[in-house]
């Protein structure tokens, strides 16, 4: 019989205080007072990505902004966001105060996000407004999937999901703190997709025009380029 949910929950909790604290608390006594973290990453808030299992990152490593699709609200002619301030206080932090140098946005396989933009995010106007205009930054990634390529077989819904990423990292490429440093070279972007079915990781590679999956071959060609 499955468990309540307040139950996996608090079951949960005892394990990490049980399993997982007392390995931990060394490194996190070294964090307790700041962090330095490498990477900025965007990630979708569906429960299916982890994002730091996917990365194998520790606490302190990754710097993480979660949102419906990974989306990313633009910056206007001013800089300032066009929607939720709370993203562009994140790159604001990252780079003005912590002084990270790389920024992905990561997508997944089978987005409900990407389904809804599909279909016509109107029709959840009665039941969501707030996510009707929420999915608004994910739009101009309709326009962007018909003129990529794509892996044979990939659905509409996956394809939308791979460009949507493209989408937004033009979206953080629209900050101030980002276009600077991107002129200075001091700033690297990434676009990566999670196919959760096969549990692969794609990046984003702009001499293939297309994501590539990150086999154990891929990596050992782009560490060695």
């Amino acid at each position: 019989m499955k468990p309540e949910p307040v139950h996996r929950l608090f079951r949960g909790l005892m394990n990490f205080d049980q399993e997982f604290r007392p390995s931990l608390k060394p490194l996190m006594k070294q964090l307790a007072h700041g962090q330095d973290p490498e990477l900025l990453l965007f990630a979708c808030s569906d429960s299916r990505v982890v994002p730091h299992l996917i990365t194998s990152a520790e606490p302190g490593d990754v710097f993480v902004v979660r949102s419906v699709g990974n989306l990313i609200a633009p910056a206007d002619t001013s800089g300032h966001s066009i929607g939720d301030v709370s993203e562009a206080s994140a790159i604001e932090y990252a780079l003005e105060v912590l002084g990270i140098r790389d920024i992905a946005v990561c997508g997944h396989s089978n987005c409900g996000a990407m389904s809804a933009l599909i279909k016509g995010r109107q029709a959840l106007t009665q039941t969501a407004p707030n996510l009707v205009r929420w999915l608004a930054h994910g739009e101009a990634s309709k326009a962007r999937a018909a003129t990529m390529k794509f892996a044979e077989g990939l659905n509409e819904v996956d394809q939308l999901g791979q460009a949507n990423v493209l989408q937004q990292l033009e979206h953080v490429a629209s900050f101030e703190p980002v276009r600077k440093r991107l002129r200075q070279g001091e700033v690297r972007l990434h676009g990566l997709w999670f196919d959760i079915e096969h549990a692969m990781l794609h990046l984003y590679e702009a001499e293939a025009g297309r994501f590539v999956a990150l086999t154990e071959a891929e990596i050992d060609r782009l560490l060695q380029s």
